[in-house]
């Protein structure tokens, strides 16, 4: 990611900047298939290995809880995270969405959330406009933590005509725009002791978590323990084409599931995409350790040869953004063209 606008590099800075396994010969960087892209890890495709689990998975219906695959899926991550139930849902905006409709199940609601959040920014501003909740925004700090502080100033009870309740506080694991950044356990037990004395849940957008984990060295089990419900996406860095999961308690999954239904989420022979998520669990997870060597690899060098990096070149997981140097004089559109056209490398920018 770049949000710097103008910027000048060359070829040998590029190269010693990323390494010789980035570099490709001009003829072949244009050709299709020789891209090395890092966009995004949304961008991972199953294996065969992946697809062939699809074509033996046992088959329901799932709006019956009639699937055995999607059952099997839902228990196997229910275990994982050490919570009472699980959900799937075909994406991670659906899982949030329906985790905000579970705890603000009564009318007049509002959740603590931050502004530099994925539920805030990129989700089509879906919590006000489907769920109809209001969204009180905090600032985190530069790893993406809410204060305790904040979360005690702008928490509100209902015993005022003017104010929305206060349900829920909502926080971002591992967080994407602070670069990936792992939150630990003990700011999470922190934040989960506050919100009980405040009589409010926790949701963590966990579409990353096992990212977190793995980064932490800590089980999700442990990591996410005083949290009340969390998201995790099947999609990204475990390699499953889609599907999200979503687990709590044995109620809010009740809750959660009816939500689904609302939105359109309730879908029929799901096994098909449940085993792939299965796989993923079962064989990848241990795999974003491979990711986030070769994250901080390119962190270092990229600030080595004088490109901006918003946490001095620090990289929990699998995430970097950088800046051009101030005295380049091409334009961020200009730099990732090259590196396209020239290298064989898709990189996003903003």
């Amino acid at each position: 990611m770049i949000p710097r606008t103008v910027a000048r590099i060359t070829k040998q800075k590029w190269n010693a900047a990323c390494g010789n396994a980035l570099i490709w010969r001009r003829s072949h960087a244009r050709a299709r298939h020789s891209l090395v892209d890092c966009r995004s890890d949304t961008l991972t495709k199953p294996s065969k290995e992946m697809l062939s689990t699809a074509l033996n998975a046992p088959l329901g219906d799932d709006v019956f809880s009639e699937d055995p695959t999607v059952n099997k899926l839902q228990d196997k991550t229910a275990d994982l995270f050490n919570k009472e139930a699980a959900l799937w849902l075909p994406s991670g905006t659906m899982a949030n969405l329906v985790a905000v409709m579970a705890h603000c199940h009564e009318r007049a609601s509002e959740i603590i959330v931050g502004k530099e959040s994925h539920l805030t920014l990129w989700e089509g501003g879906n919590i006000s406009t489907i769920a109809g909740v209001n969204p009180r925004q905090v600032l985190e700090n530069n790893v993406g933590k809410i204060d305790l502080e904040d979360v005690k100033d702008v928490w509100r009870l209902d015993n005022d005509d003017h104010f929305a309740k206060t349900a829920l506080v909502c926080i971002e694991n591992s967080h994407n725009m602070m670069g990936g950044s792992a939150l630990d356990k003990e700011y999470i037990d922190e934040l989960g002791f506050l919100a009980k004395e405040l009589n409010i849940n926790v949701h963590i957008d966990g579409a990353r978590i096992f990212n977190a984990s793995v980064s932490l060295q800590t089980p999700v089990s442990d990591l996410c323990e005083s949290a009340d419900s969390v998201s995790i996406c099947l999609s990204k860095g475990l390699g499953a084409p889609m599907g999200s999961m979503l687990v709590g308690s044995k109620e809010f999954i009740r809750l959660a599931r009816r939500a689904r239904k609302r939105v359109g989420g309730g879908t029929r022979q799901a096994g098909v995409v449940a085993a792939m998520g299965m796989y993923a669990i079962e064989n990848n997870v241990d795999r974003l350790a491979e990711d986030h060597e070769r994250a901080k690899r390119i962190a270092i060098a990229l600030k080595d040869n004088g490109f901006y990096q918003p946490q001095d070149g620090h990289v929990d997981t699998n995430i970097v953004y950088f800046g051009l140097p101030t005295d380049c004089k091409l334009s961020k559109e200009e730099f990732t063209r090259i590196l396209k056209d020239e290298f064989g490398v898709l990189v996003g920018y903003g």
